[in-house]
């Protein structure tokens, strides 16, 4: 039986290892295709594709095997669940790879892009430029349809000339930056605050106005600091936590 083929990641020393792996094989789950074997390869085959020990490889695994993404069976092997899909609590941890794990996984579609000024409250982000390229896209839950957040993001007009609109119906803007634009990506800030749906937001994620939603503004960074790309992305506050994991080593 073929095995499902998960992507490479570059590991960070700085973060744990098995948090690191089980996010970048969760963002290759939830965004495989649908012809993809469901079958992953064997614990051993896995380590060795990553670079980990099995002790890692496994606790990376029981991670995901929590989360309801994949089944273990004596014997049989790991399968991934075909219809996993989570509202998940969103780990802020600093991986590049659980940024792009944690925007996987829903269906979406792009509402508009085309240049845009750059908005007075992200100036600071963009000292250079008076105009950027705005991408706005809802994400609704696969399973249900239910419109779960939408996002802006503000990029780079030197970098936009090089995306396919296409490309961010599939994958999230960090993935489609970093893997198919080449960007180079050092880090990503996130900021996190409580907010009343605005007259726009309630329509989109069908809530009430005024109810509570989390806007989530993450900045993208090269090496050099300068802002990539700024994302700002309401949620529904009913079906998204967030929880901040500080690493002690």
């Amino acid at each position: 039986m073929t095995s499902f083929a998960p992507d490479s990641i570059v590991l960070n020393r700085k973060l744990p290892l098995w948090y690191q792996v089980s996010q970048s094989l969760r963002a290759s789950i939830l965004g495989r295709s649908p012809h993809d074997p469901l079958r992953l390869p064997t614990e051993e085959q896995l380590a060795g594709h990553y670079g980990v020990s099995v002790l890692t490889m496994r606790q990376a695994l029981k991670e995901l095997e929590d989360e309801g993404l994949i089944t273990r069976h004596r014997r049989r092997g790991t399968f991934i669940e075909p219809g996993a899909r989570r509202g998940a609590p969103v780990r802020l941890l600093g991986s590049v790879d659980a940024i792009v794990a944690q925007q996987s996984g829903m269906t979406t579609e792009l509402l508009e892009h085309g240049p845009a000024p750059v908005p007075s409250e992200l100036a600071e982000h963009f000292p250079d430029l008076t105009e950027t390229a705005a991408y706005h896209r809802l994400r609704s839950d696969e399973k249900t349809g239910e419109p779960t957040n939408h996002a802006r993001n503000y990029v780079r007009p030197e970098l936009a000339g090089r995306i396919d609109p296409q490309d961010l119906v599939r994958w999230p803007m960090t993935k489609v930056l970093r893997d198919v634009v080449g960007a180079d990506i050092s880090r990503i800030t996130d900021t996190v605050e409580a907010r009343l749906a605005d007259p726009e937001t309630a329509r989109l994620l069908r809530v009430p106005l005024l109810s509570p939603i989390l806007h989530y503004t993450g900045v993208t960074y090269d090496s050099a600091g300068k802002a990539l790309d700024v994302a700002v992305i309401h949620y529904r506050g009913d079906r998204f936590s967030f929880t901040v994991t500080l690493d002690a080593t």
